[in-house]
């Protein structure tokens, strides 16, 4: 494993750190492979290497338990390969988890273990849709950033899922339209840093969402097209100050560490042949409703103009 650090930040953290990322689950890659290809990152001619694979994913738990947090770990069913992105099991809001409802019928056998888990962790299940009837959810499009639950939509997540969520979570998404296929999932091209910083990618989106996400940023750390692809940087976990990224440009390392984070890259480089890096294989479970965004009754949508 290769882990590189900068310097620890020390003393009280920040006003405006993101209080949510302390504590996650991850699935053990039991039976990680490429089965199929689904994304534009897999090809069954380039299996990942299982160790490797293994010491890999066992130094990214070790590094978010060394930043702070914690992870839970959840075994891996022999027939879903992808279980290991745990990021898309589902969302969770205070103590209650929407079950994904994922769009390729491949992923879908997941949820039949990640529900009990859930359920056994004190999450009540809700769902947009389920057994491939009503709108598709993948966790990996949501984000509680600002005011709202940021929710990429296209070519996972249904626009109709919006809707939903806000409903049956009583929150606000603001929802922002994917249209690379290469970035199929928002947290390929989002990630939340603290209160005003967040990596982005304008390329992932059609130009009205590219417009509200920056809008909505107040501090936008920008990748380009050609750096989220390669780097898989806004792929990235954060916990407290510490940033943990699967490769990082020069230029957001420089940003990151003058707003007083500390910069880990972990290699995971044997996950991107499924097109999933650093936050693909964690998945938050505390985020929190009216500390990290505010209860909305009834939920609300907003689209960009």
């Amino acid at each position: 494993m290769t882990v590189e650090t900068t310097s620890r930040s020390t003393g009280v953290e920040p006003a405006g750190t993101l209080q949510w990322g302390r504590r996650y689950l991850m699935v053990s890659p039991d039976h990680f492979r490429v089965a199929y290809a689904i994304n534009p990152f897999m090809d069954l001619a380039d299996q990942p290497d299982p160790v490797a694979a293994r010491t890999q994913w066992q130094g990214l738990a070790d590094a978010i338990r060394a930043a702070g947090a914690e992870v839970e770990v959840l075994g891996q069913r022999a027939d879903a390969p992808d279980m290991v992105y745990a990021m898309n099991l589902g969302l969770v809001l205070d103590d209650r988890v929407a079950i994904s409802h994922m769009r390729h019928a491949e992923r879908r056998t997941e949820s039949a273990t990640a529900q009990p888990w859930f359920a056994a962790a004190g999450f009540a299940p809700t769902y947009v849709g389920r057994d491939g009837v009503g709108p598709h959810l993948e966790a990996g499009d949501a984000f509680a950033f600002g005011d709202a639950l940021v929710v990429g939509y296209g070519p996972r997540t249904e626009e109709l899922a919006l809707k939903h969520l806000a409903a049956e979570l009583d929150v606000r998404v603001r929802g922002l339209r994917l249209t690379h296929p290469g970035m199929y999932h928002l947290d390929l091209a989002f990630c939340p840093v603290d209160e005003r910083r967040a990596l982005v990618c304008p390329s992932a989106f059609d130009d009205a969402s590219a417009r509200a996400l920056l809008d909505l940023v107040p501090e936008p750390i920008v990748l380009t097209q050609e750096e989220a692809l390669t780097t898989f940087a806004a792929n990235s976990v954060v916990v407290g100050r510490t940033v943990l990224m699967p490769g990082v440009p020069d230029h957001v390392r420089a940003r990151l560490e003058a707003a007083g984070f500390e910069v880990v890259v972990v290699d995971v480089r044997e996950f991107h042949k499924g097109g999933g890096s650093v936050r693909c294989l964690t998945n938050p479970i505390d985020v929190r409703r009216g500390r990290d965004l505010p209860v909305v009754p009834g939920g609300e949508v907003v689209l960009p103009a």
